[in-house]
């Protein structure tokens, strides 16, 4: 498969590091020095990651039907570590890959001894008894402005995910969000916005951690409290203090504890 898929470290344990939209599996280079002291870590880029795919590349097909829901790349996670000949792995998915996780563990629960979800969300926009933290004419406006001016809108929407105290390390998420097609980034990220997977997590009976930021001006912390009262395998949910969408950036040392305690 064409993931850039690659394995480190050594350990009885492997990990799956899934990053989210718009990173690559550079996303995870605060943390995986530690983890691979102890465990074995498989690093993957999925398909619309500009690790793969940019604007002079046309060896790689991007399928937009496949990819217009989670199913598709839970697919190919499940092909992945199959191909990888690996189970029982700790699944570490990112905003929009831990939702991917839940979908694929559904599928294949032979395949994940446990889920970390971190920063995930099954549905951005509010709904009856549910706060997403987006209402439709937001979302509508900004898939419309990611269609108009793509560089404009990645511009104005990498500092909402990162937060206001954007580490130096974050240099990299901005780049490679930058480095996606503007046309499979709209793609994608019609996916994500205009999503609902809350039908799915009752049907997840893997051992969870949900991992929820503070102050996540795109996932509320609300939404963490939801996922954990859904799941119906055994759930811990790790609030972490901070500003933004990605501890990997911001509290690198906050998300290795967690993961430490998930995993012991």
């Amino acid at each position: 498969m064409a993931m850039n898929a690659k394995m480190l470290g050594s350990g009885k344990q492997t990990l799956v590091l899934a990053h989210g939209y718009g990173g690559s599996q550079a996303s995870w280079d605060n943390i995986v020095p530690t983890l691979i002291k102890n465990y074995k870590v498989l690093l993957f880029d999925w398909c619309f990651s500009g690790a793969i795919i940019n604007d002079d590349d046309e060896r790689v097909a991007f399928d937009a039907e496949k990819y217009s829901s989670y199913n598709g790349f839970a697919d190919d996670l499940i092909t992945l570590i199959d191909e990888m000949n690996v189970n029982d792995v700790v699944y570490v998915g990112h905003s929009m890959a831990g939702m991917i996780g839940c979908v694929a563990s559904v599928k294949r629960p032979d395949l994940f001894s446990r889920l970390v979800l971190v920063g995930a969300s099954p549905r951005y926009i509010n709904a009856e008894g549910y706060e997403g933290g987006f209402d439709q004419p937001t979302i509508d406006t900004m898939l419309f402005s990611a269609e108009s001016n793509f560089n404009k809108w990645a511009e104005d929407f990498i500092p909402l995910i990162l937060g206001s105290n954007e580490p130096t390390s974050s240099k990299t998420y901005s780049e490679d969000f930058k480095r996606m097609r503007p046309s499979i980034a709209l793609s994608v990220a019609q996916t994500v916005f205009l999503s609902d997977h809350r039908d799915v997590l009752e049907h997840v009976h893997v051992p969870c951690t949900v991992v929820q930021a503070t102050h996540d001006a795109v996932v509320p912390i609300s939404v963490g409290y939801y996922i954990q009262s859904k799941l119906r395998g055994k759930v811990s949910l790790e609030i972490v203090q901070m500003d933004g969408h990605c501890p990997q950036f911001t509290v690198p040392e906050k998300l290795i504890d967690v993961l430490e305690r998930s995993l012991n």
